[in-house]
């Protein structure tokens, strides 16, 4: 399906969106923010995809909503525009397979929620990260939710109440992005990083993503009850059989997703 602010390639197994308003620095419009969702969807169940890239064009990766959307709507109405531009950062928890953030420049407000609601993320040195909006009178509350995941609720509160920009370092420091490389390579080291993870049985990596976040909200006893099912499960499938077999015969294995 072509999108007017979103592109899509796939290429072994991974798949990469790049969110494509360079000129406005990728800042979420309603069209932006539906064909994102519906683009995570698509290629949820598109069986050639185990890995999905998450990027934005130029040099931003976002800095948040179009304020030109803004004015003139009722609250009701603007429950639902704020509802729709979340969206994405629900729909990635609730994704089978991994999403990994490439950040090459300012992730702010609902930018650095998309960072957050990866699953992973992969920044160049020069990325830099904020809840902004309490800048204008507003406030990041809908991002500071997966924020609150990564960082712990006394940083958390520290970039919603403030808003400013901290850098790559701090960001890594604070566990909100896995890994920062310079700059110039950060297009192959994220794609080397998808293509080792494409590698592994999908259902495997499946199967742990939906365990850790359901886990993750549970009491600590119910938590591992739920992932020792999750566990018990997988190794009835056919594919655990296969990478067993695989590792002792010193071969490549063959994954069928059952």
């Amino acid at each position: 399906m072509d999108y007017k602010n979103i592109i899509t390639t796939i290429r072994d197994y991974v798949a990469t969106i790049t969110l494509n308003r360079p000129d406005n620095m990728n800042t979420f419009t309603t069209v932006m923010a539906r064909e994102l969702d519906h683009t995570l969807l698509s290629l949820d169940s598109e069986d050639t995809v185990r890995v999905i890239i998450l990027k934005g064009a130029g040099g931003t990766f976002c800095a948040g909503i179009d304020v030109s959307e803004f004015p003139g709507k009722t609250a009701i109405e603007y429950q639902e525009w704020i509802g729709m531009m979340g969206k994405p950062m629900i729909t990635m928890n609730d994704l089978r397979k991994p999403v990994i953030a490439q950040v090459q420049g300012i992730a702010a407000a609902i930018g650095a929620g998309l960072v957050a609601a990866a699953d992973l993320a992969i920044v160049s040195e020069r990325a830099r990260f904020g809840l902004t909006a309490i800048n204008v009178g507003l406030n990041c509350i809908g991002p500071a939710v997966p924020l609150t995941r990564c960082v712990g609720r006394k940083k958390a509160l520290e970039l919603l109440l403030f808003g400013d920009l901290i850098d790559a370092a701090e960001a890594h420091r604070m566990g909100l992005v896995n890994r920062v490389v310079k700059h110039e390579e950060l297009d192959d080291r994220v794609l080397e990083w998808a293509q080792q993870l494409a590698q592994k049985s999908p259902l495997a990596v499946e199967t742990a993503k939906k365990a850790f976040y359901t886990a993750a909200d549970m009491e600590y006893h119910k938590a591992f009850e739920h992932v020792t099912g999750a566990l018990a499960r997988l190794c009835t499938t056919e594919d655990v059989g296969e990478g067993i077999a695989a590792f002792f015969e010193k071969r490549k294995p063959q994954w069928k997703r059952r």
